[in-house]
Formats: structure tokens, C-alpha cells, sequence
């Protein structure tokens, strides 16, 4: 176990508005421990039981989920300061129906829920701050998991990605911008073949709906 990073753990959204002297204390509060995990490793896997929800402290985590005969679904593709584990911690005995992996090497925060829904014999000041914003984190996350739906609906590889793309658009209040994906990471996303999703990108781009350079794309 490494010691709590307090200093990069203070711009993630679960500890917005919370000073970093109050965090150091309520880290050890809420019974938080950082574990290292190297690259393609599993955080959570496939039937596990979770009861502390993970905070990723450096590095990258994708939540996939896998089908009965094996296909791969990305779900949410996670970055430092981003919580994963959270609704299966408050249903503990629901297991876990997806893996967590590290897609590089990665440190994990790990608290217990329970203390971080119920405010501390100590009532430090900030716990309820804490609660709130937790509370910001999964209306986001629903938020961004409604987008996907909206890009999974079309049946068509063309209009899924052009719902992605106008996602992105709203999103930044450009037609042109970048995306965190790789080819690969965008088909598992919208539930594609990669080789076919990458034929459609080249004809919409020959057929001048849109131009890319790497991660880089323009609506025209």
C-alpha cells in the first residue's frame, strides 16, 4: 500500500470544495488505502463482491463489459480524479457483471462506502460536503451512460457515429475536436466492428461529411 497522495486527490470531483489540510484527515476517516496495479491487471473482475468504491489516482481504467460468448463492450473509460465501484459497493451483494482493468500502470484509492454515507462519530464538518458531491459524481455518470445510449440506438455504424460526433459537438461548441478514444477503444464504445466502423470513416470523410487526422475530427 502507498501512502494517500493527498495533493492529487484534492482536484478530483468527490473532494471539490474540501480543503487539503481537512482531506489528509478525512482520508483516514473513510478508511482509505492506495494500491498499485500494473498494466492489463484487473482492479475488479467478473462475480466479485465490492464494498469500497476505487478512485483512480494516476493512470487510465476501463470498465468493459463482456458477453456470455465473449464480446467486449467499453463501457467508461476512466482518468485520474474518476470513481468506479460505487453502485455495486451500495448493493454488496450484487456481484460485480463487468471487469475494471488497469490500461496502464495505475494507482487506486480505495474507500469504504459505508463510512462515506454515514457522517463520522467525529462530525468532521466536510463529510456532508463529501456525501453532496458523491452525489454529483453519479448524476454525471448517469449522464454520460444516457449519451451511450444515445449512440447505441441507431442501427447503423454511420449514424452512431454521427451521434457520437454530435455529441462531442454540443459538447465543446465545435465542429472540430478531439477524441479520447483509439479506433479500437470508438468500435468496443458505440458496439462496432473495428474494421468496418474504420471502412465508414474513410467514406464519410471521401464523401465529405467529415475530415480526421488521428484522434482529431471536423464535421464539415
Amino acid at each position: 500500500m502507498k501512502d494517500l497522495p493527498v495533493k492529487e486527490l484534492i482536484f478530483s470531483p468527490l473532494f471539490q470544495g474540501i480543503e487539503e489540510k481537512e482531506l489528509s484527515a478525512m482520508l483516514n476517516c473513510l478508511s482509505g488505502s492506495v494500491k498499485t496495479y500494473p498494466k492489463n491487471v484487473s482492479i475488479f473482475r467478473w462475480g466479485d463482491k465490492i464494498t469500497k468504491i476505487g478512485l483512480v489516482v494516476k493512470g487510465n481504467v476501463h470498465i468493459i463489459r463482456e458477453s456470455y460468448w465473449g464480446k467486449e463492450s467499453l463501457m467508461a473509460r476512466l482518468g485520474p480524479g474518476d470513481l468506479f465501484g460505487e453502485i455495486y459497493a451500495c448493493l454488496p451483494q450484487t456481484a460485480f457483471d463487468g471487469t475494471a482493468k488497469a490500461i496502464t500502470d495505475t494507482d487506486i484509492l480505495f474507500l469504504d462506502l459505508s463510512r462515506v454515507v454515514t457522517t463520522c462519530s467525529s462530525a468532521c464538518p466536510f463529510h456532508t460536503r463529501l456525501i453532496r458531491n458523491l452525489l454529483g459524481v453519479l448524476a454525471q455518470k448517469n449522464l454520460n451512460f444516457s449519451r451511450k445510449i444515445d449512440c447505441l440506438t441507431p442501427h447503423t455504424i454511420r449514424t452512431r457515429l454521427m451521434e457520437y460526433f454530435s455529441q462531442q459537438m454540443r459538447i465543446t461548441g465545435s465542429r472540430t475536436f478531439s477524441i479520447p478514444l483509439t479506433r479500437q477503444q470508438l468500435a468496443d464504445y458505440l458496439s462496432v466492428d473495428r474494421s468496418s466502423m474504420t471502412v465508414e470513416l474513410y467514406k464519410m470523410k471521401e464523401e465529405g461529411m467529415i475530415d480526421f487526422s488521428k484522434n482529431l475530427f471536423t464535421v464539415l
